[in-house]
């Protein structure tokens, strides 16, 4: 299929769509953004490659990345990992103490705040080298050396990170974040802080794609087993509190970020990056989710 092809006719389509969202407006350096940027990127499995209009260009990732530190955190803790975090729906705001307050500590989870803060605390203690580590991680998924945290978005978000700093002293008052506090933190900021367009996204994606083995190198990053699970999380957890309407419309697991950006995943055939800043009230890309609804009816390539 040429999906490039889709793309322009998608977007064609869309034309008189009327986009009311705004670019989040809690971390001052994404209020910067142009709220009207829009790209698109595909990766199929078999190595064919699809982009359109601003897909390679650099935007914040955020909690996009939180996909990446779970399958990190996953692949080391295996099983035992979910002792400290859900694999449920939250239901409620992606950064929740009272949630949190009624779960004795242990995050809903990996994808809202509080269990990203844990999957960090347990990178922490596990790596080495958590910061370099973990960019390493990334940069072998993505086949690019050149990708890094942004130091001015993390420390425009650790300047208004005060309920996630409270989350974080939540957990550790239940004993569900073993290291210090500021620590855990810090790294959580970066993690979200990293940049990347839709095509080194739709790239690094493609593992889960592939039922955990990249399929530019062969390597297998984690099990098949793994995958089901991480791709099972992200379609019942990935767009926060909007998770149930993603899956109704769009059909594909997902994760979205207040930088705008969706990816989805097509378990056999390919991964996909959504870029469009405007955001909705629940903390997704407006125009990104409608794209995607009409692309998998367009494709008829949902799941279900």
């Amino acid at each position: 299929m040429d999906y490039s092809k889709v793309f322009y006719e998608i977007n064609k389509s869309l034309v008189s769509y009327v986009d009311h969202g705004a670019v989040a407006s809690y971390i001052p350096e994404l209020q910067k953004i142009s709220p009207d940027k829009f790209g698109v990127y595909l990766c199929t499995v078999d190595g064919k490659n699809f982009g359109f209009g601003d897909s390679n260009e650099k935007f914040s990732i955020q909690s996009i990345s939180k996909v990446l530190s779970l399958t990190m955190a996953f692949e080391i803790e295996q099983d035992t990992l979910w002792k400290r975090v859900g694999v449920e729906p939250s239901g409620n705001p992606f950064n929740s103490l009272v949630q949190l307050e009624y779960d004795a500590g242990i995050p809903r989870n990996p994808f809202i705040n509080a269990g990203a803060i844990v999957i960090a605390d347990v990178l922490v203690s596990k790596l080495e080298n958590p910061r370099e580590d973990f960019i390493e991680f990334v940069r072998q998924l993505s086949g690019n050396n050149q990708i890094d945290y942004c130091d001015r978005i993390a420390q425009s978000e650790k300047s208004k990170g005060h309920r996630n700093a409270a989350l974080c002293n939540l957990m550790k008052s239940f004993g569900n974040i073993d290291n210090n506090i500021h620590e855990v933190i810090d790294f959580y900021f970066d993690l979200c802080s990293i940049e990347m367009t839709c095509s080194e996204l739709a790239r690094t994606f493609l593992f889960l794609a592939n039922y955990g083995k990249d399929p530019i190198n062969g390597n297998q990053i984690i099990s098949s087993s793994k995958s089901k699970r991480i791709n099972a999380v992200m379609q019942l957890c990935g767009l926060y509190d909007e998770a149930g309407e993603f899956s109704f419309k769009v059909g594909l697991p997902g994760k979205s970020g207040v930088g705008g950006g969706i990816v989805v995943v097509h378990p056999g055939k390919y991964s996909m990056v959504v870029w469009s800043p405007r955001l909705n009230k629940k903390g997704n890309s407006n125009k990104g989710m409608r794209f995607l609804e009409e692309f998998t009816s367009y494709t008829e390539s949902s799941i279900f």
